[in-house]
């Protein structure tokens, strides 16, 4: 167990190093920041199963690192994203959870996002929490277009905030979320993720889904609740699932279950 530099709390680092597959020496560059954000981002699905079955998650860090390394779970932003601040910050990388307006749907000032700030030579934007999205860091003091990792993605800034964008098929820029660069603590997320779970108008809670990476990346599988999408080499496959087989693709595909 190490202590955390920032907050206290004492991790299992290397059992949490262990789970999403690193072998190596940590280093304080941008390769290494790299390598942990796809090796999360493959390990650890991004799923909504606790929501949609009514048991409620939380915002807190600690509680969803175990979730993570002990119980073989993924989450959603507030889980992932605050679990993999604290195995930086314990690796000795500096943090800032930024809060982030997600524009999906629409223009929308509403804190529904927790991103992340990793500062090394200059500062980079991380997120392991945002399905299907970029699989490298984002320098955030870069101008112009960027490899994403999984596409190419661009930041522009506005009197609002940085908005996250990533260019479609024509390369026009698709906003994904607007954030400002401010220090947040994860009991400001709390709000948010209790509205969010409890709101019968949002996705969240109405079906099951897990999505991942196939080996760092740019490959993908994602199970919603009636289909699984496999993108291998460019080739994207898609099944039906049936009720019957959805816990038996599940575990195949992500090694977890569903509890009762």
């Amino acid at each position: 167990m190490r202590d955390n530099p920032s907050t206290g709390p004492a991790i299992d680092v290397d059992g949490y190093l262990e789970w999403i597959g690193f072998v190596g020496t940590v280093r304080h560059d941008r390769a290494t920041l790299s390598e942990l954000q796809q090796l999360h981002m493959t390990a650890v699905p991004f799923e909504n199963l606790d929501i949609v079955a009514g048991r409620g998650v939380t915002v807190d860090a600690l509680t969803n690192v175990n979730k993570i390394v002990e119980q073989g779970r993924g989450g959603w932003c507030f889980e992932l994203n605050g679990a993999f601040a604290l195995l930086l910050e314990a690796l000795g990388f500096r943090v800032l959870r930024l809060g982030a307006a997600v524009l999906l749907d629409g223009p929308t000032r509403v804190i529904d996002h927790l991103a992340l700030e990793v500062q090394i030579d200059r500062p980079y934007l991380v997120d392991v929490g945002f399905g299907d999205s970029f699989t490298n860091p984002i320098d955030l003091n870069a101008a112009g277009p960027q490899d994403g990792g999984n596409g190419t993605y661009e930041l522009i800034g506005s009197p609002q905030g940085t908005t996250l964008t990533r260019h479609d098929a024509t390369g026009i820029p698709e906003a994904h979320y607007r954030f400002k660069r401010v220090a947040h603590t994860m009991g400001q997320f709390e709000h948010a993720s209790e509205s969010l779970q409890s709101d019968p108008d949002k996705h969240w809670r109405a079906k099951p889904f897990a999505t991942r990476l196939l080996d760092r990346g740019p490959d993908r599988v994602t199970l919603t609740a009636d289909r699984l999408n496999v993108v291998q080499d460019g080739i994207t496959t898609e099944t039906s699932i049936s009720g019957d087989e959805w816990d038996i693709t599940l575990h195949a595909w992500f090694g977890m279950r569903r509890r009762t």
